[in-house]
Order: structure tokens, then sequence, then C-alpha cells
């Protein structure tokens, strides 16, 4: 067992092979196989692996073919022109692995509202747009939210234009019924206003600039907890060129008024990330 440890160190005991013999090439191209948590990890065994492991060629591998273009909205952020072709100019000569470990960060653009994620299991990305109001002080994806006490008519419409990389995509509202807040350390949530969504249904609408369409309805219930409500999806064939998304969610039956609603924000997500989690519920 010593024997091994000193291997995978890199060590020498007489004249038999170690890990550390083995060409900083070869372990590139173990490497181009893993996904990055693993490369992470191979890095600490030596430092042939460590070598590797920040080379280029590994990381370009694990990025999306349109990394430059998400990496330019990346870094102009909240800025205008100048601090974007600043930043693009500055960001060209950073290794690829800065460059990873820059598009795994919530990125901020168009002036705060929306947020786009890298993805390091797939080369996907994922999209927040906000709706912005005076609440805060509970988990929601943006320092502020949108909360509706009493309403008639409830319309909540956006659009958004984004270079994602091919895939295929599902959109989100993520919305809370009861308004949230915390006592005594304790998140808790007030449904004095929820009222309303269980009369008729909330429809939920989405098209793309290449006329791809979908619609959903449903009952708003489960007072307390976030929830993402699917709209629908879509596929993206062509990174290079930016898809125009447009949504809404919908109700306008005014013979009643509704009420106690939080509306977060929008998510765009990869398909295989639908998978259901266990929500996080309010005393």
């Amino acid at each position: 067992m010593g024997a091994a440890a000193s291997s995978a160190r890199g060590g020498r005991r007489g004249e038999e092979t170690v890990l550390g013999d083995l060409p900083e090439n070869c372990v590139a191209e173990v490497l181009l196989r893993l996904d990055p948590l693993e490369i992470c990890r191979m890095a600490r065994l030596s430092r042939t692996f460590r070598g590797a492991a920040s080379g280029d060629g590994v990381w370009e591998s694990k990025l999306p073919r349109n990394y430059a273009h998400l990496l330019a909205v990346a870094a102009a952020g909240d800025g205008g022109e100048r601090e974007a072709a600043a930043a693009a100019l500055e960001t060209e000569a950073l290794p690829k692995k800065e460059v990873y470990a820059r598009l795994c960060r919530r990125n901020r653009f168009d002036g705060g509202k929306k947020v786009f994620a890298f993805f390091y299991t797939c080369r996907i990305v994922n999209l927040s747009y906000s709706y912005q109001s005076s609440i805060c002080g509970f988990p929601c994806r943006f320092h502020t939210i949108a909360y509706l006490s009493q309403i008639w008519w409830f319309e909540v419409r956006g659009e958004v234009e984004f270079c994602f990389p091919e895939g295929t995509y599902s959109l989100f509202y993520r919305v809370h019924l009861g308004r949230p807040f915390k006592r005594l350390g304790q998140r808790v949530y007030s449904s004095e206003h929820i009222h309303g969504w269980d009369v008729k249904p909330v429809r939920f609408q989405m098209s793309t600039s290449d006329g791809q369409q979908a619609q959903s309805k449903c009952y708003l219930t489960d007072p307390g907890v976030w929830i993402n409500h699917h709209v629908g999806d879509f596929v993206v064939k062509d990174s290079a060129k930016p898809i125009n998304i447009r949504f809404a969610m919908v109700q306008i039956d005014c013979t009643h008024t509704k009420g106690g609603l939080c509306v977060d924000s929008v998510v765009v997500k990869p398909q295989y990330l639908m998978q259901k989690k266990v929500p996080r519920c309010y005393v």
C-alpha cells in the first residue's frame, strides 16, 4: 500500500514505472475524457497531472462552442460598450481554465436584470430573468421580487435574447404563494392575501424567434413553497445565432380578484435538469 501511495505521488522505488513517468500529453488525453470535477481531483496526484490539468486543450474541450461570446457578455456585466471592449481585450489572453471558471459564476448582464451561469456537467447555460419590486430578505435569485397583494387582471410578460449553446431547454416561471418573511430567525410566510388562484387556471405561453411555440396551464397551489412552473421547451441548433424568447403568465378572468403571489423570475435551464427537487417549505 505504501508503494502504491508512493507511485501515485510520482516518487521512485528502484527502477519501477510510476505515475510521474507518464508523459504530460498522455495524461492530457486521459483528462479529456473526464468531467471538470474529476480533472481537479486528478490534478492532486502528481506534478505531471497538475501540469496536464492546467492545459488549454483540456479546458477548451469543456467549453461551449460560443464561449467567446458568453465571455464577452460576462465581461461586459452592467457596464457600457467601452467597458465591454476593454474587458474583451483583457480576457483574450486568459488561460482556458480561468475562462471556464468565470463562466461558471453567476454573471449578470442587461443592467443586472438577467443572470447566466455555465454548468460543468454539459455544455449548457442556465439563464434567469427577473421581475423586480420592493420585497427582499428571503431566498430568491435576485435582490428584489414582485409581490401582488390583490389584483383583477394578472399578466406578466417578458422577452430575452441570448446565444445559447446547442441543446434542448425548458422555461419556467418561479413563483411563491404567500408573502415570505423571517421571524425569530426562521423563514415563515403569511397567507393573509392568498385567494383566487383556485377559481381559474393560470395560462403560460412561450414563443421563439424561429417559430417554436408552447403553452400550458395550471392552478396555483402549495402555499409557502417556491415552485418552478414549466411553460414549455425549445431547441437551439446554432449557438452562433441569438434566439429571442417571448413568454407570458396570465390570468385575466376579471370575475374575481386574486392575490398573495410572489413572482421571482423566469428561468431557462437545460431540459435534463427538469428532475423535480424536494421543495423547501416554510413554517
